[in-house]
């Protein structure tokens, strides 16, 4: 399948836009390398939040109504700086970082995947216990967060019933979470449970609210395992 190029050449013209011209050029291979890495450096932005939100659960295991009133915190003050940016605000550091980690889909509206992403751990830490939420927390850090750069970077084989999700970002889904859960728990059944939990779910059309799809599924099954 051909990727193509708004710009063409043409003679005496180095570049014509789309509207001007009808012919088009084919992305080269060292153009897609150069689009793939800007890519994954946004999407390494991005999913470094993602990171991030692991530390809540030992955040958790010391005061658990600190976590969550930091992570709702976050959430609102988050919310709020969002909206300034929206309406033409510019808010210092926090307008920069959301405009490097925001995709294609996010121009010109709410970036709500940090929003989805605090809600999805607090939700997790309210409902389950410490071992069933920090398992659905770690599938979120670590799979998910390895699960989209391993796509943007390697991601060759899409079958359809990835929905446009990549085999090789699944891998790294199944792998990470299984990986992380291991070492939390060094239970061989719970660290599967939530890898195929995890890699299933993070297949699924959901956008950014796989952020609360994801742990919750993966502590919901690793609790019916352990409990």
């Amino acid at each position: 399948m051909w990727t193509w190029h708004g710009i063409c050449y043409v003679h005496g013209m180095e570049k014509v836009t789309l509207e001007k011209t009808a012919f088009l050029l084919p992305v080269t291979s060292i153009d897609r390398q150069t689009i793939t890495l800007a890519e994954a450096k946004s999407e390494a932005v991005r999913k470094s939040l993602h990171l991030l939100i692991a530390v809540s659960p030992g955040m958790a295991a010391i005061s658990l109504p600190f976590t969550v009133l930091s992570l709702l915190a976050g959430v609102i003050a988050y919310t709020c700086m969002e909206l300034l940016r929206f309406s033409g605000v510019k808010v210092p550091v926090v307008s920069a970082i959301t405009r490097m980690a925001s995709r294609e889909r996010d121009t010109g509206r709410f970036v709500v995947g940090p929003v989805t992403l605090g809600i999805g751990a607090m939700l997790a830490l309210l409902l389950f216990p410490l071992p069933a939420a920090t398992a659905g927390i770690f599938a979120l850090a670590f799979g998910d967060g390895f699960a989209s750069l391993a796509g943007r970077l390697f991601g060759r084989i899409r079958p359809a019933f990835l929905f446009g999700k990549s085999v090789e970002g699944s891998l790294a889904c199944f792998v990470a979470t299984g990986f992380s859960v291991y070492l939390i728990s060094q239970n061989h059944m719970v660290a599967l449970t939530a890898a195929f939990v995890a890699t299933a779910v993070e297949a699924l059309p959901l956008e950014d609210y796989d952020n609360i799809v994801l742990p919750l599924a993966v502590g919901l099954a690793v609790q019916w395992v352990l409990f």
